[in-house]
């Protein structure tokens, strides 16, 4: 039985790192091995990126609405409290939407968190 050679595969296998690596400065976009190493590091920072982003926007929102709260003279704890205790379930992306677009909803939600405490 003849003997098979690895050269296609390997070859595949190189350009396709390459291919990811592309831009990459110097010898880190043409040499395979530091390629190799640039695109696996990366992956791993891009992994962790997807993770920090949420929380990136969730510390976002929080400040948005904190920022709305201190307007209307209450503090953001009091304010999360007296929605749970009213039983409005929004999320804090769409209460940072509604402090930033609608100024007047914003403050009947104000208004009705302070009835419920």
């Amino acid at each position: 039985m003849a003997r098979v050679k690895g050269a296609m595969m390997t070859r595949k296998r190189r350009k396709k790192v390459l291919k990811l690596a592309k831009g990459y400065y110097g010898s880190k976009s043409k040499l395979f091995k530091t390629a190799k190493e640039a695109v696996m590091k990366s992956g791993q920072y891009a992994y962790i990126g997807r993770k920090q982003k949420k929380r990136d926007f969730r510390a976002l929102w929080i400040t948005r609405i904190s920022a709305a709260c201190r307007a209307n003279n209450i503090n953001y704890s009091t304010f999360m409290n007296g929605l749970k205790k009213a039983g409005i379930t929004l999320n804090r992306k769409m209460i940072s939407e509604i402090a930033i677009h609608d100024d007047k909803a914003f403050k009947d939600l104000v208004k009705k968190a302070k009835a419920a405490l």
